[in-house]
């Protein structure tokens, strides 16, 4: 289990959902340093078109891709997914 800290307060990654992020976003285990700045300093957030207690934070990394690390916001905040992305949804906070 990781803890970070974020704009949104701490922030837990489970054991579970770092598995299931390494086993269905394989290529986010490299990018896995970039969690905690990501979380502090995204470049650009945005609510969640499919639940609107998830926001997502997105850092840029070269060549023109974002790190999107999606949070479910409750009394306990923690990362359900992470994936590498080339487009940023257009829902804004």
């Amino acid at each position: 289990m990781g803890r970070f800290d974020s704009v949104l307060g701490v922030v837990d990654l489970t054991d579970e959902r770092e598995q299931h992020i390494f086993t269905f976003h394989p290529e986010v285990k490299a990018l896995r340093k970039h969690f905690t700045t990501t979380l502090s300093q995204p470049d650009i957030m945005r609510r969640s078109r499919f639940d609107p207690k998830v926001l997502i934070l997105y850092r840029t990394l070269p060549p023109k891709k974002y790190l999107a690390i999606a949070v479910k916001t409750n009394r306990r905040n923690f990362i359900l997914t992470a994936y590498l992305t080339d487009k940023i949804q257009h829902l804004a906070l």
